[in-house]
């Protein structure tokens, strides 16, 4: 029988995506408990059917050992260029899918394979690699007692909405020479972006006009900054535009959750409440340990099958994205067979940041920005506790970008601004 022939008889959803069986990764009854949908998805194949976005199917990696084979593909076998997603070819994607806004073609590294991967990767690890670690530390300082200032006195915060969304994206800007203006506007729309609501294709089309603009900008007066070095590496407009988004949205919403979780973390896990006080354990403990459990980015990094090909005994064909889900893998039960319980605190061998040719550009710089905000509230919020129980605290939907929606805390009111304590990042 051939492939096609195949295809219009139908098959086990184990094999080609089917859309009558295949469990969502969307929608409230995943998002109330996504790691029970992870446990039945993994109970099925280490790549099951899923669908992924209303009417949109495709596969999903849910062990730890088929997401690293995957990210570590063969460019031979496995592509990342969205122009191999069937529906879209076909039009069958709705221009505000969630799932669009996040897998489609875009000039960037991240979508690209070969020769052409491989430059565009080379000028973004350049420029990024220019970064001073230590000056982006006050930076980030900086901007975290800015922002924890205009609440101090209160006594009470959303620290989602008041610190953990803007304080990324505050510190991006700076490190891009972003005017103030302009930074404010691409703040804006990376967040509707990646909200993914009913005006997601306008707020895309706006962050382009605006990373255009700070493009211009930057060709106009040069500097020492992250968009200045990727034009000095080459790149065009319709090069930078896309390689801008990818660094905007790798360097906004991802961290701010994975600041706000460390916090919830925090002050509501006695593995760490005392200790990071005391600095018996450290915060990038707490980081890691969210990152094991609740990665902000859950599911991501498509990929697209060269013909059939095989991968953990499943047959994945070709025309459907093949997910990872980076919170399945590292929650496998086979990482921890015969293992006690807080056997990985402290490890870093999670796939949070990705594995392989298409990995963060930059896990250190996101560790200092997510380390240093978390110590900076610690420092400067006294007696800070959550304000709601652990379990009313309200979740992003979680396909794509997971964490709390709100973070309502109390702490003592009328901090005075205070030195940097001696607590240092680990």
């Amino acid at each position: 029988m051939t492939h096609h022939a195949q295809q219009d008889a139908g098959q086990c959803p184990a094999h080609t995506p089917d859309p009558a069986r295949p469990l969502r990764i969307f929608g409230p009854d995943f998002s109330a408990n996504p790691h029970r949908t992870y446990e039945l998805l993994r109970a099925q194949s280490p790549v099951p059917a899923v669908e992924f976005d209303p009417g949109q199917w495709g596969y999903l990696a849910v062990t730890f050992r088929a997401a690293q084979y995957l990210l570590r593909n063969n460019p031979g076998r496995f592509r990342k260029d969205p122009h191999h997603w069937e529906a879209l070819r076909r039009g069958q994607v709705p221009p505000n899918s969630a799932a669009l806004m996040m897998m489609a073609p875009r000039d960037n590294a991240l979508w690209k394979d070969g020769p052409e991967h491989l430059r565009l990767r080379a000028a973004l690890t350049g420029a990024l690699g220019q970064v001073d670690t230590h000056q982006l530390a006050r930076t980030v300082t900086e901007i975290a007692d800015r922002l924890i200032d205009a609440f101090a006195s209160v006594g009470t915060a959303d620290l989602v909405a008041q610190y953990c969304d803007p304080l990324p994206m505050l510190t991006v800007n700076s490190l891009y020479g972003s005017p103030p203006a302009l930074g404010e506007e691409i703040i804006h729309t990376v967040t509707r972006l990646f909200l993914a609501g009913p005006d997601a294709a306008e707020a895309n089309a706006a962050l382009e006009s605006a990373c255009l603009e700070l493009t211009r900008y930057k060709r106009a007066r040069p500097g020492r900054d992250v968009v200045s070095s990727l034009i000095a590496a080459g790149l065009t407009d319709d090069e930078m535009i896309p390689s801008l988004i990818l660094l905007f949205g790798a360097a906004g919403p991802p961290p701010a959750k994975l600041i706000a979780s460390g916090l919830r973390r925090i002050l509501t896990d006695d593995r760490f409440a005392g200790d990071v006080h005391t600095g018996v354990r450290p915060v990038a403990a707490a980081l890691d340990d969210v990152l094991w459990h609740e990665p902000p980015v859950p599911n991501y990094c498509p990929l697209y099958a060269q013909g059939v090909q095989e991968v953990e005994g499943v047959q994945l064909q070709p025309g459907f994205p093949i997910l990872i889900s980076f919170a399945a893998a590292n929650a496998d039960p086979a990482l921890t067979l015969g293992l006690p319980p807080d056997a990985r605190t402290g490890n870093r061998g999670h796939l949070s940041f990705s594995a392989g040719a298409h990995a963060c550009a930059a896990p250190d710089l996101a560790r200092i920005i997510c380390e240093t905000a978390v110590e900076r509230a610690l420092d400067r919020l006294p007696g800070l506790a959550l304000a709601v129980p652990a379990d009313q605290v309200p979740q992003m939907p979680g396909t794509f970008i997971a964490g709390p929606a709100a973070l309502p805390v109390s702490f003592q009111r009328g901090i005075p601004h205070p030195a940097r304590s001696g607590r240092t990042a680990a």
